[in-house]
């Protein structure tokens, strides 16, 4: 027997519009005090991942890369008891890297491996700007589409939904300082498109019921919303979930290349399972409630 979602939605959606105005104050406040925590991809410079045969910490590594004095401090985290990252701000020389090789398998882990990735500044701005073009292009495209498909209150919602998924995810990467490289990219790009594929749906389902509709006033238009939502919500939570679940393994098992990927395509799923429900729909019908009446036709009297 299929659940009945029988809820105000629109009614609930004031409740997740300050919630978002909170998380998105907060991100805009992070970004402009400690923006966002760059991966080597989007900073010049020299990232060294480590795989280590025995746990250590940051305490135990530092004193070996500073007594190698490459210049800039050193940024050294451990991932995991396996893992370690170190991040230098300057490029490393190939005699750099080897000395580095050297000094850590002879003083810390003999058994270690090592693998380095290096982006000089012309390259890792150039990923930056990339980055911005794709999200605003993928923007624009979208707006044209759902014009074109639907009508043009449709696309604002929808524009608007989704660029609240991507900036909340990046609010979250902001305020707890956790890494943003190209994976990241490729996850906020991916939630964009699960969150407008969920919108979409809504979005059919409520023009499909306005068309049948008798009376199309204020609160006719709702009472729509709230049906068609909850006409679409069972598919839209086992849509979610399965992908959910399904990045939850990776995070948990996956490797550390795509462990970011991983947490930023839950949040992201999180915030877009509601902003379809909660900001875009009820957007729409603010939009809608906004549009002057058609004036009626005259009828020709007969003489």
């Amino acid at each position: 027997m299929r659940f009945k979602w029988d809820y105000d939605f629109v009614k609930l959606s004031k409740y997740f519009y300050t919630f978002s105005i909170v998380v998105t104050i907060a991100g805009i406040i992070s970004l402009a005090v400690f923006g966002l925590n760059y991966s080597v991809d989007f900073r010049s410079g020299s990232n060294v991942d480590i795989t280590l045969t025995k746990p250590l910490t940051e305490q135990q590594v530092k004193p070996v890369i500073d007594k190698l004095d490459f210049g800039e401090a050193a940024d050294i985290s451990n991932g995991s008891a396996e893992r370690l990252s170190i991040r230098f701000e300057n490029v490393l020389t190939d005699t750099q890297e080897n000395q580095l090789k050297q000094a850590f398998t002879k003083d810390l882990d003999s058994g270690a491996s090592f693998e380095v990735n290096t982006v000089d500044p012309t390259i890792a701005k150039e990923l930056e700007r990339n980055a911005i073009y794709a999200v605003l292009l993928a923007s624009l495209g979208i707006i044209i589409y759902v014009t074109i498909r639907f009508e043009w209150r449709f696309a604002v919602a929808s524009v608007v939904a989704l660029l609240h998924d991507a900036f909340l995810v990046i609010s979250v990467f902001s305020i707890f300082r956790l890494e943003v490289d190209l994976t990241f990219i490729t996850a906020v790009l991916t939630i964009i498109g699960y969150s407008l594929n969920d919108t979409i749906v809504i979005f059919d389902r409520i023009r499909e019921n306005m068309r049948f509709a008798k009376q199309k006033k204020s609160g006719d238009v709702a009472t729509i919303v709230n049906k068609s939502i909850s006409q679409t919500m069972t598919r839209s939570l086992n849509t979610v979930l399965t992908v959910f679940i399904a990045c939850l393994f990776l995070f948990i098992l996956g490797s550390e290349s795509i462990r970011m990927f991983s947490l930023a395509m839950m949040i992201g799923l999180a915030f877009g399972a509601y902003s379809s429900i909660f900001i875009a729909s009820p957007l729409w019908l603010v939009l809608k409630n906004k549009q002057k009446p058609k004036a009626k036709t005259p009828s020709k009297t007969t003489a």
